[in-house]
């Protein structure tokens, strides 16, 4: 099986960190599985065009920048890193509209 085709056999947070053999708290990935993921997957797209060819030096860069997202989040949380739109979104906005200004 080449690296890509393990890759695709991997589902969870916990599959991609016990795959690279990294040392993980369980409870850290129970909260932040999903966040994790997303950061892992934004790290891997800004590294696409840096990526090598050569499969081992690829498993390298993958290993450290899935340490470098869960890392992220043993350091901080959901909520201050931001990973997805819905932390990132201001206070609910209000507007007015006035009665008259509805149109049936």
């Amino acid at each position: 099986m080449s690296f890509e085709e393990e890759m695709e056999e991997l589902e969870s947070a916990e599959d991609f960190l016990q795959y690279f053999q990294l040392y993980y708290e369980p409870s850290v990935v129970h909260v932040n599985r999903l966040h994790i993921l997303q950061r892992f997957h934004d790290y891997l797209q800004k590294a696409a065009d840096d990526m090598p060819e050569n499969e081992p030096a690829k498993r390298a860069i993958y290993s450290k920048l899935l340490m470098r997202a869960y890392q992220d989040f043993v350091e901080s949380d959901a909520q201050t890193e931001k990973v997805f739109k819905v932390f990132s979104m201001g206070e609910p906005q209000t507007a007015f509209v006035a009665l008259g200004d509805i149109k049936t």
